[in-house]
C-alpha cells in the first residue's frame, strides 16, 4: 500500500533493554501527534552476528539496512543501558557508526538518545562521555539556555526525567563551534545538545518515558542483582504518597511535537530543492 505523501518516514533504531515497552511508548508519542507518521524500528545486525536474532526482537523490528534508512525522513537511535561500557566495547559500534554516517550524508533530521546521544556526539564532535559518581536518577529541572523550536511552548524550568550512569563532557561540548548546549539540568548535567546545521539533536533525558518507567527501571536493576538494594539508586523526586507521578507529560508532548515539525520543515525544503 502507498504512503500518502505528507506522512513524515521515521525509523527507529531500537536498543533499549525492553524493546517492546520501547516500541511501544515510540508510537504511542509519535503516532498520537497531529502529523502523520509512519515508523520503522531497527535492530542492529553485529548485536546478534555470533547467536540467533530474539523472537520478540525479530516480530519487532527490521534488521538495519542502510539502503531503507536513505530513503526515511528522520532517524532515532535510542538509548542504552551500556552507558558503563567504553563505545570501543560496544559489539555493533562499527555497524551503529556507519549509520551515523549515513545520516549525516543523507541530512536526515536525527535524534539521539541518552547513549544514543552519547555515542554519536562522541563520534562526530569527539566529546568524552565519563562516569557519574552515582547514577542521575529521577525527576530534576531544567535550565535553558538558550532558546530553541525544540522548546517551544515549554514552560521555563520544566522537570524532566534522567536514567544515567554516565554524562558527557560540557566543557569539551563548548568547544565546538557547530554544538549548542540548549538545555542542562539545574544539577549540571547534560539535557539537550543541538547542531542546527547538521539536523542533530542529542537528548540525554529519558522523554519518551512513559509515567512508570522509572519505577520499572529501577525494579529491573533491583532483580538484576538484589544484594545491592542498600546501594541502588532510587528515583528522586517521582513519587507522591508512594505513587509515581508523570510530571513530564506535557513536556513529552510538546517536545516531540516540536521535533515533528522539525521533521516536516526540513522534508519540505529538501522538496523545494529537488523541485
Amino acid at each position: 500500500m502507498r504512503t500518502p505523501e505528507n506522512v513524515l518516514k521515521i525509523g527507529v533504531l531500537n536498543l533499549m533493554h525492553d524493546k517492546l515497552d520501547t516500541k511501544r511508548r515510540f508510537e504511542r508519542i509519535l503516532k498520537n501527534s497531529a502529523q502523520p507518521v509512519e515508523l520503522t524500528f531497527f535492530y542492529p545486525k553485529d548485536h546478534y552476528q555470533d547467536r540467533p536474532v530474539p523472537a520478540q526482537v525479530a516480530q519487532i523490528a527490521r534488521p538495519l539496512e542502510l539502503a531503507e534508512v536513505e530513503k526515511l525522513d528522520a532517524f532515532i537511535v535510542t538509548g542504552a543501558p551500556i552507558e558503563k561500557l567504553a563505545f570501543a566495547e560496544i559489539t555493533y559500534i562499527n555497524e551503529l557508526q556507519e549509520l551515523f554516517n549515513c545520516l549525516a550524508q543523507n541530512k536526515l533530521e536525527q535524534l539521539y538518545v541518552c547513549w544514543g546521544a552519547m555515542a554519536a556526539v562522541n563520534y562526530f564532535y569527539g566529546v568524552d562521555k565519563y562516569l557519574l559518581p552515582q547514577k542521575l536518577f529521577g525527576i530534576y529541572p531544567q535550565e535553558v539556555l538558550r532558546d530553541s523550536n525544540l522548546l517551544t511552548q515549554v514552560t521555563p524550568g520544566f522537570l524532566a526525567p534522567h536514567a544515567r550512569y554516565a554524562d558527557i563532557d560540557l566543557t569539551q561540548a563548548k568547544q565546538v563551534p557547530e554544538l549548542e548546549i540548549t538545555a542542562i539540568s539545574q544539577t549540571g548535567e547534560a539535557f539537550l545538545l543541538e547542531a542546527p546545521t547538521r539536523h542533530q539533536t542529542f537528548l540525554f533525558s529519558h522523554l519518551e518515558y512513559g509515567g512508570d518507567a522509572l519505577q520499572k527501571e529501577y525494579a529491573r536493576e533491583l532483580a538484576a542483582d538484589p544484594s545491592a538494594k542498600d546501594s541502588l539508586a532510587r528515583p528522586q523526586n517521582y513519587y507522591i504518597d508512594g505513587r509515581p507521578q508523570f510530571l513530564w507529560e506535557t513536556l513529552q508532548k510538546q517536545f516531540f511535537a516540536n521535533w515533528l515539525h522539525q521533521v516536516a520543515k526540513t522534508r519540505q525544503a529538501k522538496e523545494l530543492i529537488k523541485n
